[in-house]
């Protein structure tokens, strides 16, 4: 038996003036995105954004339904889409930001696992690491690759 260790780093900020200007930017896309969210229910509101390798944006927010689980989290709708639009572009990056009644959360919003694993098919299809940036009022996160929020990415098909 051998014991192993998974170890994961991360970058921290304390506020989004810290970041570089293409990350505020995307950041800030998505604390606006949040705007478009559709949560009746659980009035907790998200907003996406993700960067393309062109440089577009594509935005995307939770839109929740009463036939539960019918609803998307705002990550698979921003990525859906900035697929749908560019398909023959890679997802560079990706910001998500969340908190309830559309107000910014004080914790870094996080993703679910189906997100992250909609990111890690992504990811794989370019070829190339997309960074994650996770948004809350009093700090941000920022991992340079999916890996980081889904080890052992399962790609086995």
């Amino acid at each position: 038996m051998t014991q192993k260790d998974i170890n994961i780093s991360y970058l921290e900020y304390s506020r989004i003036e810290e970041m570089n200007a293409e990350d505020r930017e995307l950041a800030a896309e998505a604390i606006e995105a949040m705007g478009g969210a559709y949560a009746p229910y659980s009035h907790f509101h998200v907003g996406a954004a993700v960067r393309m390798s062109n440089g577009q944006i594509v935005r995307g927010a939770n839109q929740e339904n009463a036939a539960f689980p019918s609803g998307l989290c705002a990550e698979r709708t921003a990525m859906f889409s900035a697929s749908a639009k560019y398909p023959d572009k890679d997802m560079r990056s990706i910001a998500i930001a969340g908190g309830v009644h559309g107000r910014l959360g004080r914790e870094p919003a996080t993703p679910c696992g189906a997100c992250r694993q909609v990111m890690a098919q992504y990811q794989t299809k370019a070829g190339k690491p997309m960074s994650v940036i996770m948004i809350g009022a009093d700090k941000i996160w920022k991992f340079e690759k999916v890996d980081d929020i889904l080890p052992l990415i399962f790609d086995s098909i």
